[in-house]
């Protein structure tokens, strides 16, 4: 299977490039592509013919995309956009990935694949224009399908949240790195989600496509929830960090973007993922023992 990767330098695509290793996967990043440019991708996209296109290329940026969200909009939004259309035009099976933030973060018992989506910040709004791109092209292949005049659309949107993992900042990172400090540590307690080792997401997409399940959206996370402190405390528990850490609430920890309290995603159409708990202790076993693709 001809398999395109896009953002393959990112903490994700990192760990994509490496899973789907046996299908030799063409590996582009910024400098090969500008997803932005619809005439770049139909050219470039349309020369190479791949049957998987993979998107791991996103603005991530959380609170720069509250001062920047015309540009967010554009890369998680717009862009996406083109990238389906481009990939129904070939025939290609599409993965996007999504973010909890699509969520307004107030169903405490957390979120289905099909819950009506209502993002309070710029980086939500940004990912859930993505989403939309996809669904409008969805739509339009059901009409020409009805009208004997298309094929079907090919695509996975998978939702996640918390990612880690080796190529990239992430809040593991950000703890091990303040917890050298040896200065006390605060962290919100307050706001709760599951936490995602880049590895496995990469490996559960991998699943998702060899096992040929049903186009539309998933939800893929490690088992179990934690609030951030939570999380924080096992962090220095796994890398056996003597570190004054205590708990405090959002509101004592004001940031430029809104969160959502309650970001929990719940799958209802796979098995679940390993918890949280063992990945970290995967991450920490396998942490900077690979080289990492430059």
């Amino acid at each position: 299977m001809k398999t395109l990767i896009i953002g393959a330098k990112g903490m994700l695509g990192t760990e994509l490039a490496k899973t789907f290793e046996k299908y030799n996967p063409i590996l582009w990043n910024s400098s090969d592509i500008d997803i932005t440019e619809k005439e770049q991708i139909d050219e470039k996209i349309m020369s190479l013919a791949p049957e998987l296109i993979i998107n791991a290329a996103a603005f991530t940026a959380v609170d720069k995309c509250e001062e920047q969200e015309e540009l967010a909009t554009k890369v998680n939004g717009r862009a996406v956009g083109y990238l389906a259309d481009i990939a129904y035009q070939i025939g290609a099976i599409l993965v996007h990935y999504s973010t909890d933030y699509v969520f307004d973060g107030t169903k405490k018992q957390g979120y289905v694949e099909d819950d009506m989506p209502n993002p309070i910040s710029a980086y939500g709004r940004s990912k859930l224009e993505g989403e939309k791109a996809i669904l409008s092209i969805m739509s339009r292949a059901n009409m020409n399908v009805r009208d004997n005049d298309g094929a079907e659309f090919k695509f996975y949107i998978i939702r996640t949240s918390w990612l880690f993992g080796q190529a990239g900042k992430n809040f593991v990172e950000t703890m091990i790195s303040m917890g050298q400090g040896h200065e006390p540590l605060k962290v919100v307690n307050d706001q709760f989600g599951s936490p995602t080792y880049a590895s496995d997401l990469a490996k559960a997409t991998l699943e998702i496509i060899e096992s040929n399940k049903p186009f539309g959206i998933y939800h893929r996370t490690n088992d179990g929830q934690t609030s951030w402190y939570d999380f924080a405390k096992e962090i220095f528990k796994v890398f056996e960090k003597d570190v004054d850490l205590s708990a405090c609430s959002t509101e004592e920890y004001p940031t430029p973007t809104k969160r959502p309290k309650y970001s929990i995603l719940l799958s209802t159409k796979l098995k679940p993922m390993r918890s949280w708990q063992s990945a970290l202790k995967d991450y920490k076993l396998n942490r900077h023992s690979e080289t990492i693709i430059k």
